[in-house]
């Protein structure tokens, strides 16, 4: 079937317009989904999102190279996809960055403990700039050990030693300081 019979469909609200436009293209719209995602699940997701998008958008729109049409929208809703998929990575990071800090200082459930607040606040100030910058970029900003490493010009695995002899520098001092860890 030729674009204009399938777009003419989609003006006369046939769902057989729907049909055609996955066999005429559907793999061209599943590799442009696998190039930006590269993960099958989340490239069918956002192709068949694409005719939802392709339904919704025809009428009043008429375009006039179909392939070109549909291949827009599914590489829009991928990068849309690709950039929800690396928030949640972020977030991730962030989860990891803190069972890392768990694991040497068990956080109180009660996170406004005015004396841990206190210790935190003397211990960093008496902690060297670099080694603070890194221990707060990475347990408050939440970058990840790669990211920290390529801002301060330093290698992943220096990054990872540094944080965990801060680590275990607090430990100390809050156990010095009388808090229970």
């Amino acid at each position: 079937m030729k674009d204009v019979d399938i777009v003419a469909l989609y003006f006369a609200r046939d769902e057989e317009a729907i049909r055609e436009s996955q066999k005429a293209y559907g793999n061209y719209c599943t590799t442009v989904a696998m190039n930006i995602l590269a993960s099958k699940p989340d490239a069918e997701e956002c192709v068949n999102d694409t005719w939802l998008k392709a339904w919704n958008s025809i009428p009043p729109a008429r375009p006039y190279d179909l392939k070109a049409f549909l291949g827009r929208i599914t590489r829009n809703l991928s990068l849309d996809r690709f950039r929800t998929l690396k928030r949640h990575k972020r977030n991730r990071d962030l989860e990891v960055a803190m069972e890392e800090l768990a694991e040497a200082i068990p956080l109180p459930d009660d996170t406004k403990d005015s004396m841990l607040k206190q210790l935190f606040s003397e211990f960093l100030a008496q902690t060297d700039s670099l080694n603070r910058r890194l221990f707060v970029g990475r347990y408050w900003h939440g970058y990840t050990v790669g990211k920290l490493a390529s801002h301060y010009g330093l290698t992943e695995n220096a990054v990872s030693h540094r944080l965990s002899r801060t680590r275990t520098a607090l430990k100390e001092f809050l156990e010095k300081e009388g808090y229970r860890v």
